[in-house]
């Protein structure tokens, strides 16, 4: 409609190739678009140095996994979130990024820190599927009415469960409980949050860690849950 406000979605798509970023970042271009969005899509996190550019852009979607960011684009990262630009993400384009920066971990709120595999003997030792281990996401009581997962019960999948590193300061809608197997060396049960967001000035962070494949992306739950996620964070 002429005069009709689009909002400007930003995608920085890249890092370890494991994550599909291009394909797992498609799936959710068409939604942005038909939201209103106005979608521009990038390899690098180069595009954050650019005050001028940044200060126009509504939501960051980031599936960036490892790699480094330097510091003018971390700064204009930081900026203009603080601003009002939201971000959202899922897996490890968002809580495994640029490992080199301890402000992004602050920014961010979450660190991946590993995926426990199944036992060193099974027959899946030293391919991807070691790591795909059965588990549940834990919706928590606050997420009974966020408009990010209100509606939406606990739900098991069969991909990588993200053991994370996080504060006290983020906002937690689900969790995910890694259990103590007999070959583990860890003692009892670690809960890691497994949705979150974040206010960071004035804007918003939004991160699922569900997301490790296209499969996982697809799923019913995880999927309304990042769209709805990108929506929450959006200026």
């Amino acid at each position: 409609m002429a005069g009709e406000h689009r909002r400007t979605a930003l995608v920085v798509r890249g890092g370890w190739e494991g994550h599909a970023p291009v394909a797992a970042t498609d799936l959710f271009v068409p939604f942005l678009e038909k939201n209103g969005f106005e979608v521009r899509l990038e390899d690098s996190p180069a595009p954050y140095a650019d005050p001028a550019y940044m200060a126009g852009v509504d939501l960051i979607v980031q599936c960036y996994t490892m790699g480094s960011i330097e510091q003018d684009q971390l700064k204009g990262l930081r900026a203009a979130i603080e601003a009002g630009t939201g971000m959202a993400g899922w897996h490890g384009g968002i809580a495994d990024s640029y490992r080199n920066s301890s402000d992004y971990l602050h920014l961010i709120g979450g660190q991946f820190a590993c995926h426990p595999g199944k036992h060193p003997d099974d027959e899946d030792a030293g391919t991807e599927r070691h790591n795909f281990v059965p588990y549940t996401v834990n919706m928590l009581p606050e997420a009974a009415a966020h408009p990010i997962t209100e509606g939406i019960g606990d739900f098991d999948l069969v991909t990588e469960q993200y053991w994370v590193l996080a504060d006290d300061y983020n906002d937690v809608l689900a969790t995910t409980t890694q259990k103590v197997r007999p070959w583990d060396p860890w003692h009892r049960e670690v809960t890691s949050p497994a949705i979150w967001t974040r206010r960071w000035g004035k804007g918003r962070i939004f991160v699922a860690t569900p997301g490790h494949s296209l499969d996982v992306l697809e799923h019913d739950s995880v999927r309304t849950i990042i769209e709805r996620g990108m929506l929450w964070a959006s200026r």
